[in-house]
């Protein structure tokens, strides 16, 4: 999920990839923001590269 968002793929584009309600995939955005203690999908994306978390 976190590298769809890295890849900036919407909330939309997401389910569609992974057959999943939309609703579910925003559930799981907000839960990684959280965790990585970030507020934005680029914040996370970066926070995600800085801690090793993407290739």
């Amino acid at each position: 999920m976190l590298r769809l968002v890295a890849e900036g793929l919407t909330n939309r584009e997401i389910a569609e990839r992974l057959f999943i309600a939309q609703k579910t995939v925003s559930v799981h955005v907000s839960n990684i923001l959280g965790k990585l203690d970030v507020s934005t999908r680029t914040q996370a994306a970066a926070a995600a590269r800085r801690l090793g978390l993407l290739a």
